[in-house]
Order: C-alpha cells, then structure tokens, then sequence
C-alpha cells in the first residue's frame, strides 16, 4: 500500500508522481522556510514537468483547507478527549498545531492535488533504469 508506484507513497513522501523517483522538490525538508514551496521545474529522471499550468497548484489551497481540517480535528480530539483539557487549552493546541504543521500541510496539499491529475507510469519509472 506505501510502496513505490501508490498515490500514497507519492503524496507522503513528495516524490514524482509519474516515476515515483525524485522528489518533486528542491529541498526534503518542509521547515526549510525559504524553500517549503520551491518545486524543480521538471523531474531529471522522467521529464515530467511538475508546473502542468501557470496557476495549477492554486488548486492545493483547497486540498489545503480539508488537510488542515483534519489536523486541527486530530488536535482537538488528542486534546480534549485523551488529555482532557479545558476549551480554552484546546483552542491553544488546535491554533498550535496549524502553525507548526502549515509547511507540511502546504507540501501534503500540493501532492494530493498533483496526485488528482498525473497517474505512476510503470514504463517511465524503467525507462532510465534501462539505459547503458
């Protein structure tokens, strides 16, 4: 299920999703700040290119909207129902863990949503391994 050639695998870890083998950005580390966004322009292993259309990851905004959702629903529940805290302690931990999480729910919303349009392609993941 998280191997190479599942949605899963390329929306978690980032990586092309016509090759699965890249990653589609400059920098692995989403608390890299300067560079959480920066996506090469195309994968050196398939030539897929990664910015389909000028505006195309204006789309990932709302993937981003039900991503942070689901983290601010797993905050609260972790909070209130497993450590009982107060409202007010659980607004704090659900406003703090968006904060902490928004590069990872930034790169998380940019994979689904290239993940929505471009399928793993077997025959392009052994292209190069072919070659002398």
């Amino acid at each position: 299920m998280f191997k190479k050639g599942s949605k899963l695998y390329s929306i978690c870890t980032g990586a092309c999703p016509k090759c699965h083998q890249e990653s589609m950005y400059s920098r692995k580390n989403p608390y890299a700040l300067m560079d959480t966004l920066k996506i090469n322009e195309k994968c050196s292993h398939c030539g897929t290119k990664y910015r389909i259309e000028p505006s195309f990851f204006f789309g990932a905004m709302y993937v981003s909207y039900a991503v942070g959702i689901a983290f601010g629903v797993a905050a609260f529940v972790i909070s209130y129902f497993f450590f009982e805290t107060s409202l007010k302690t659980t607004f704090i931990a659900i406003v703090g863990t968006l904060v902490v999480f928004m590069p990872v729910i930034m790169r998380l919303s940019r994979n689904i949503w290239i993940n929505m349009f471009v399928s793993y392609d077997e025959t392009r993941a052994e292209a190069k391994k072919k070659l002398p």
